[in-house]
């Protein structure tokens, strides 16, 4: 019973820095989306592909989601909680989309084609995130919150394109939803018990997402130094976080056998 009651506490305490967080953000000034965020520093051109490694760097996400969504399929579905299983399939498939969206951004970058880089990148952190909370909260809702996350993600990305078309564009809904699972997780994982999951795994997803996310800031600054640009090399980071992930299911599912 003291048990169930400190979950409960926990739980509370999130929600609770998850509501101030929103309120925070609705006292923000409207986001608009900075048009010099599509200047990259990869100019490159080979066999008439434009931004040549910025687009093809995106292959390792169709191989990894591909591989993801076969593994939950065929080896892992009797291995996983059955109400998870959608979850974690979701996930993967949202980092083969992350690779024929952003592939497709990239070979012309503009505020249009990054509506299709967005939404499979908020359709994998929604997923992801319903799979921690369920792994180490609980699995009752599981589907239930899978559902709202992807629906709120999916949200934030039309709402931000919605209010870029009519001139005021707003990206602060977008942001919450990159934002707070990145702060919530790492509090989940301390926090909450992980039973037999593997939480190292969790841990080396995290650190390599903001591995990329350094690259990407640095962009034109490592193309001086590099054969490639810092937002390639960013992708490439950005793919190894699903193949540590997969990884880490890989042990869970040795873990429960």
């Amino acid at each position: 019973m003291k048990e169930v009651n400190k979950i409960k506490e926990k739980v509370t305490a999130l929600v609770l820095l998850l509501f101030i967080g929103c309120i925070g953000m609705a006292f923000i000034d409207p986001v608009c989306q900075d048009i010099d965020y599509h200047i990259f520093a990869d100019r490159s051109e080979y066999f008439s592909i434009p931004n040549f490694w910025n687009v093809v760097s995106n292959l390792p996400f169709l191989i990894i989601g591909g591989l993801g969504m076969l593994f939950v399929a065929f080896k892992a579905n009797d291995k996983i909680s059955k109400v998870l299983q959608h979850n974690y399939f979701i996930f993967f498939f949202g980092i083969f989309l992350t690779g024929l969206g952003s592939s497709y951004y990239h070979w012309n970058p503009n505020n249009q084609t990054l509506v299709w880089d967005r939404l499979p990148m908020t359709i994998s952190f929604m997923s992801i995130f319903s799979i921690i909370i369920a792994e180490f909260i609980g699995t009752k809702y599981a589907r239930v919150l899978l559902i709202s996350l992807l629906s709120l993600g999916i949200s934030s990305v039309f709402y931000w394109a919605y209010t870029e078309s009519i001139g005021c564009g707003d990206l602060r809904m977008y942001m919450a939803v990159q934002f707070f699972p990145m702060i919530l997780i790492p509090l989940i994982l301390i926090f909450f018990k992980p039973g037999n999951y593997p939480v190292k795994y969790l841990w080396l997803v995290l650190l390599a997402y903001v591995v990329a996310k350094v690259f990407e800031r640095f962009d034109l600054e490592i193309a001086y130094f590099f054969p490639l640009s810092g937002h390639s090399i960013k992708h490439l980071f950005a793919a190894l976080a699903p193949l540590i992930f997969l990884m880490g299911m890989k042990k869970l599912i040795v873990n429960r056998e």
